[in-house]
């Protein structure tokens, strides 16, 4: 048997997440439970009784689950330099690096059940083994782990930045669920490796508690996104200049397992393309296009064109989607774009609230590179470098052909932006009025500086006979847009347009319209007020955060009641994100 050493205070417990609030989560280790079988802890029946843990085949024993990283240590040539000591790496993909545990008390500050029981296999009550916090916070390897961190370089912000990679990131191994899905699983903050260059290995609960909540809230907003599943956070001191502007001060550690079906990356192959190493180059292709590209026939000799071709497509779709929830990566930079079109990195991102194409949530990003706007431009560049990085491989015939392919980026792009923007505004069929009609109602909210998210969302629930009347008496957000001199003419032409739609029901419309416009997001404010909190090891609120972002199109009251659907306080504007993390 084992005991807890201090009491267990549920701050946070919702359905899908638990929170746990401790002094020091410690756990007097003597026969486990879950090594034995039947886990009969009070701990274990108040889990149990609060989630129903029938679910075939999820497992309760640590001791059951595996990773491995056989497939990718037996692909690739693995760095011949040991040690995480900081170095100049060549003719390999991964070296070897083992995390660094955090020091002193560590506690487990959120988990995902839906990524835990969804994506890993694993019944969410195997969080309250020691095993299972020491798993995540690089303390101890799940078995048949064999840490990786992963060489790649970059364009940041424009220019070339040499040999960057995985420096403060470790990749434990994949695994395959019970669906045939395989996932990596990446443990980042913990430690240095050869690629840390001057960092230290850390993250900071600031940015950790944003990443663990944006990974989640994006998929959960339908966008391709990796997955968080878990957050601990330590008492480790940790230095930041957050914004660069000589004011260090002391922070603390934490970690976040993130998962993704791969960590490769635009950067990958550039490394590989800039130093000539060639076969390696086409060694990593090839096993991408096998493994993550099956509709790419690996023996043809377009293999690599039609790689080319589908990352053009998919990456100029996801950033349409980006557009769409008005998100903002902040560090659109060619080692943060993956090779399988997902956002991943999230660091200094930010959710658009006033409208603003020229929104720049990266206080680091002086010139406006990466605005809310600029996207677009961030990701054609990106393409292009891609493109440079196989020319090696292309025919000079191929190269022409991909030169086209990447003129069609902009189209797909505007095409996917056009469909995405009618649905927001419920529309119908094909009319050449449409475009105008989105364009004109886009500026109109950049005069008003008209709240991005409510201002669709509170379109989708005002009635036709409510936009009629211009009864916006409970919608702030249409309340600022209706004092534009030019909103009767928009409101007229849209009223005129939903009104061809002879048989579209008013209420179909509205429900079509709530179904891809969220009523929440996660507002900068949001996950700060929520940081603030969690620095003082109370993380209810980001409890009560991830349990909302799970249903940002359905009216919940709790998140009314927090006012997150209210116009955001006066104190929002005045916060500032850095790539300081």
């Amino acid at each position: 048997m084992w005991s807890l050493q201090k009491v267990l205070l549920f701050t946070g417990v919702t359905s899908n997440m638990i929170i746990i609030s401790v002094h020091m989560l410690e756990f007097c280790q003597k026969d486990e439970p879950d090594c034995q079988g039947q886990d009969t802890s009070p701990s274990s029946h108040m889990i149990n009784s609060r989630w129903n843990t029938s679910i075939l085949n999820l497992k309760r024993n640590l001791d059951h689950f595996r990773v491995s990283c056989e497939k990718l240590k037996g692909a690739f040539p693995i760095d011949q330099a040991r040690g995480n000591f900081i170095r100049s790496v060549t003719n390999c993909i991964f070296s070897e690096a083992f995390p660094t545990p955090l020091k002193g008390p560590i506690r487990l500050a959120a988990v995902s059940k839906d990524a835990l029981e969804g994506l890993l296999d694993l019944d969410v009550a195997v969080i309250v083994s020691d095993k299972f916090r020491q798993y995540v916070s690089g303390g101890k390897l799940f078995p048949g782990s064999e840490p990786l961190a992963h060489r790649y370089g970059g364009h940041q912000f424009g220019y070339w930045a040499g040999q960057l990679g995985d420096g403060r990131a470790h990749l434990l191994g994949h695994y395959t669920n019970r669906k045939g899905e395989t996932w990596e699983l990446q443990l980042k903050g913990s430690g240095k490796t050869p690629y840390s260059r001057s960092g230290d290995g850390r993250a900071v609960v600031r940015s950790s508690v944003r990443e663990f909540l944006c990974s989640e809230a994006m998929y959960f907003l339908g966008i391709p996104t990796s997955r968080a599943a878990s957050l601990v956070v330590s008492d480790e001191p940790v230095w930041r200049d957050q914004f660069y502007n000589g004011n260090v001060k002391t922070e603390r550690g934490a970690v976040v397992l993130r998962l993704a079906k791969s960590w490769f990356r635009i950067g990958s192959l550039e490394i590989l393309s800039q130093s000539g190493e060639l076969d390696l180059l086409r060694k990593l292709l090839n096993f991408v296009i096998a493994k993550y590209f099956p509709s790419i026939h690996t023996n043809k000799s377009d293999k690599y064109l039609a790689f080319y071709t589908s990352l053009v497509n998919d990456t100029a779709r996801l950033m349409a989607e980006w557009m769409s929830v008005g998100f903002a990566h902040g560090v659109c930079n060619t080692d943060n774009f993956s090779l399988l079109s997902v956002t991943i990195d999230y660091g200094p991102f930010g959710f658009m609230e006033a409208y603003d194409p020229d929104f720049v949530p990266n206080t680091s990003d002086d010139e406006g590179r990466y605005s809310y706007g600029a996207q677009v431009h961030a990701g054609l560049f990106n393409m292009e470098k891609l493109l440079d990085a196989l020319r090696p491989l292309l025919s000079a015939a191929q190269q022409e052909v991909a030169e086209m392919v990447l003129k069609t980026f902009l189209d797909i792009y505007q095409t996917r932006m056009q469909q995405l923007f009618k649905a927001k505004l419920g529309l119908l069929g094909e009319n050449t009025e449409d475009q105008h009609l989105v364009e004109h109602l886009l500026q109109l909210m950049e005069d008003t500086r008209a709240d991005f998210t409510m201002t669709f969302r509170q379109l989708s629930e005002a009635s036709a006979h409510q936009l009629r009347r211009r009864n916006f008496t409970q919608a702030w957000a249409l309340q600022d847009l209706a004092s534009h001199g030019r909103f009767s003419d928009w409101l007229n032409a849209y009223l005129l347009r939903l009104g061809r739609e002879t048989h579209d029901e008013d209420e179909d419309r509205q429900a079509r319209m709530k179904s891809v416009n969220p009523r929440y997001v996660l507002r900068n404010w949001m996950a700060e007020s929520a940081i603030r909190k969690a620095e003082k090891d109370d993380f209810s609120e980001v409890a009560v955060l991830y349990d909302i972002l799970r249903q940002p199109f359905l009216t919940q009251e709790a998140a009314e009641q927090a006012g997150y659907a209210d116009k955001p306080p006066w104190w929002a504007h005045q916060l500032k994100v850095s790539c300081s993390s």
